[in-house]
């Protein structure tokens, strides 16, 4: 589900190809293998900065929104992993798609990517619900919509407030 809406929104280069699969009679979930040069937990105990801070802090950002639009209760250092051209990747979304309308942590939403910004006011409810059939819920694919709303309306705020420029990149 989270690979299929991060197609929607123009962040499937940020999360591995996952399909699905039987294997043994069991329906589950075949992922791309990502050659990582390391994970979040490592940069901030070894205290590694990114070569490039804004293009990281960029992809960083798309990250946080993405994990309150599917309300990733498991966003932790070990599921943020870095290729060796500092590439973010997400992974393990095991624990999202709650059904709560209200977001987590709206003060981690400070910074939008436009063209992810004008995907989320485009994000539709049936064609969300058409690509993760028998993968979400109704209640779930509510649920991510009902936080869309609360993001776009956020971000809206936040332009208001302290201008396109200074939220939007």
């Amino acid at each position: 589900a989270a690979y299929e809406l991060a197609k929607l929104l123009g962040l499937d280069d940020m999360m591995p190809v996952t399909v699905e699969r039987k294997w043994r009679g069991k329906t589950g979930s075949m992922c791309w293998w990502l050659p990582s040069k390391l994970d979040e937990g490592i940069r901030q105990e070894k205290k590694i900065e990114a070569p490039e801070q804004e293009a990281w802090a960029k992809q960083y950002n798309k990250m946080l929104v993405f994990a309150e639009l599917v309300y990733d209760t498991d966003r932790n250092r070990g599921n943020i992993l870095y290729s060796e051209d500092w590439h973010l990747w997400m992974i393990d979304f095991t624990r999202a798609f709650r059904t709560y309308a209200q977001l987590a942590n709206p003060k981690n939403l400070s910074r939008c990517d436009r063209q992810l910004f004008a995907s989320l006011k485009q994000l539709d409810a049936a064609e969300l619900s058409a690509k993760t059939r028998g993968y979400l819920t109704q209640i779930e694919v509510r649920g991510v919509m009902a936080r869309r709303d609360k993001i776009v309306a956020h971000f809206e705020k936040l332009i208001a407030e302290k201008g396109e420029a200074r939220v939007l990149y």
